[in-house]
């Protein structure tokens, strides 16, 4: 009778071990890996880069510092943003004429 019970606790142990494995493997490593990509994303961030910040406002980088990035908008505007608030940068490098 003992063994049957031993086998029991094995199954479940398993089971567990598998539900967490899946976790694992399909939220908390894609997670991590787009939170490393993220942060070297905002530090790879230079001047002349153009970027798309969180709210969906496009703007060319004019001045960095550690927590601040100074955003140029148009020729006269120039905007202050939180580092964090850079969504992704856009590839084409190039001025736009609105």
């Amino acid at each position: 009778m003992n063994i049957g019970g031993s086998s029991a606790i094995f199954t479940q142990i398993m089971f567990f071990a598998a539900i967490f494995a899946i976790f694992y493997f399909l939220l908390i490593r894609p997670q991590q890996r787009q939170k490393r990509d993220r942060e070297a994303m905002l530090g790879s961030l230079k001047k002349g880069d153009r970027v798309v910040t969180t709210g969906g406002l496009y703007g060319t980088v004019t001045g960095l510092e550690e927590q601040k990035v100074v955003l140029r908008v148009t020729d006269q505007v120039k905007l202050e943003f939180d580092r964090a608030a850079i969504g992704r940068i856009v590839e084409g490098q190039g001025e736009k004429n609105a």
